[in-house]
């Protein structure tokens, strides 16, 4: 791996309708803007960016690896010489469908993929009920993938809320975690941003979250905000609810910095409790 200390990272905060092929090209025009406007080596998509986010349409649009949705983030990653992380689609292996996101590297590479883990099935009275396992599979592997810059650690959404998937990622040398996600408008601004600045002060990261844009219209209305926390905390982008595009730098010294200087990795008590899988 090439030692590369700094990075631009975009996150798309794309409008998501329920034509397949509008949202693809969205996608595409999306990350061109991101590389040749703002000078991206990495770029983020939101969970089901193909796809609107409701159970009645996960199987309809579900993709079989490698499929269009695939093939034409890998063909732009090759084209523009950037990594990808591709949100999340609706994928069918078999009989079951996942929530799955691809990760593309600068040649067009599938570096990893990573199915979600935790599904979303809640009920919080008066307010939504959404149960994801009566369409979706859980994935069972915590994903790191390794870049030039560093590793990087992918998780889906809802797997945010689980400190311990935060955690194994990063024991496994993740840098930055990346969270294509869909918050609703209950949770989003209830814990959206705490969750955000929480897990990056935890793991002393750079976290990414990725939200689709609100879309009124839609069944389900993401909260939008997608952010970029570096590992003190602090915001060093957010998007509003509607469509844009967010970028931050990536100052991997600075991480370092933060971990030489407040120890808490080293300083936990594994004699005492440890995380594994």
């Amino acid at each position: 791996m090439i030692s590369v200390k700094k990075l631009t990272l975009s996150v798309c905060q794309m409008m998501v309708s329920d034509k397949k092929e509008d949202n693809l090209k969205k996608a595409e025009d999306m990350i061109r803007r991101a590389v040749n406007d703002d000078g991206a080596n990495l770029v983020v998509l939101p969970e089901m960016f193909n796809c609107p986010y409701n159970n009645s349409y996960f199987p309809g649009f579900a993709e079989e690896y490698p499929g269009p949705t695939a093939g034409m983030l890998s063909s732009l990653a090759k084209e523009l010489g950037v990594y990808i992380i591709g949100g999340s689609i609706s994928e069918r292996e078999g009989d079951k469908i996942y929530n799955t996101s691809y990760i593309f590297n600068q040649e067009g590479k599938l570096l990893g993929s990573h199915r979600k883990m935790h599904l979303f099935d809640i009920d919080i009275e008066g307010e939504i009920t959404f149960k994801e396992s009566e369409t979706l599979g859980r994935g069972n592997i915590p994903t790191v993938i390794e870049t030039d810059f560093c590793k990087i650690g992918v998780a889906i959404c809802y797997d945010m809320r689980f400190p311990e998937l935060m955690r194994l990622m990063v024991l496994e040398g993740a840098e930055i975690i990346v969270i294509p996600a869909a918050f609703n408008m209950t949770t989003g601004p209830a814990h959206w941003k705490d969750l955000i600045k929480v897990r990056a002060i935890d793991n002393q990261v750079y976290f990414v979250a990725a939200s689709p844009a609100r879309n009124m219209k839609a069944s389900y209305q993401p909260y939008g905000h997608s952010a970029i926390a570096n590992p003190w905390g602090d915001f060093i982008a957010m998007a509003g609810e509607g469509e844009e595009i967010i970028t931050g730098e990536i100052d991997l010294d600075y991480l370092e910095k933060i971990r030489q200087q407040l120890p808490l990795l080293k300083h936990r008590r594994t004699d005492v409790y440890h995380i594994t899988y």
